[in-house]
């Protein structure tokens, strides 16, 4: 595939500035690191559930190895991006959570109930959650999720209220 060229190192730069999460507060981590532990785990395991958060909202992913051509073959994966992990919290796939909003995606009217996973990165900065920004706090956001995360939404609502303050955490 080559070297990489400054062209490569520029559009990684920008597509790191432009996905880039607000960095953890270490003052936070540091003080509530016990709840933020057992948070993460019940975001990757629900008890009572053959599948959690974490299925949509993936944690850490790999991109296509450099040389891969994706996009119908218009754009290949150059060096700078090939092979990098990243953590954005979504698998990016078109899921149906009860919250679709009637547009049919590229997909076919199969599609209209559907929504793309949002990526989590950096949602402490946001004040308006899911895909329509109706939610408003984050327990309200879990709650609406439906359709295929429906188990997982009900799974939420048996946590201890403890355990819920973690999860959101």
């Amino acid at each position: 595939c080559g070297e990489d060229t400054e062209k490569d190192i520029v559009t990684f730069t920008e597509f790191m500035r432009a996905t880039k999460a607000p960095p953890q507060d270490p003052d936070i981590q540091s003080a509530f690191m016990s709840d933020i532990n057992a948070g993460k785990a019940l975001f990757n395991n629900m008890p009572g559930v053959a599948y959690s958060c974490s299925i949509c909202h993936v944690p850490k992913m790999l991109t296509a190895p450099p040389c891969t051509l994706i996009n119908g073959g218009t754009f290949r994966i150059p060096n700078s991006l090939g092979n990098k992990i990243i953590q954005p919290f979504s698998d990016f796939l078109l899921h149906d959570v009860g919250t679709g909003d009637g547009i049919v995606q590229n997909g076919g009217q199969l599609t209209r109930t559907k929504v793309r996973t949002p990526p989590l990165w950096g949602v402490r900065t946001r004040d308006r959650l899911m895909h329509d920004g109706e939610s408003l706090t984050f327990r309200d956001a879990i709650l609406r999720h439906d359709g295929e995360a429906a188990a997982v939404t009900t799974a939420f609502k048996a946590l201890t209220e403890p355990q819920k303050r973690q999860l959101i955490m």
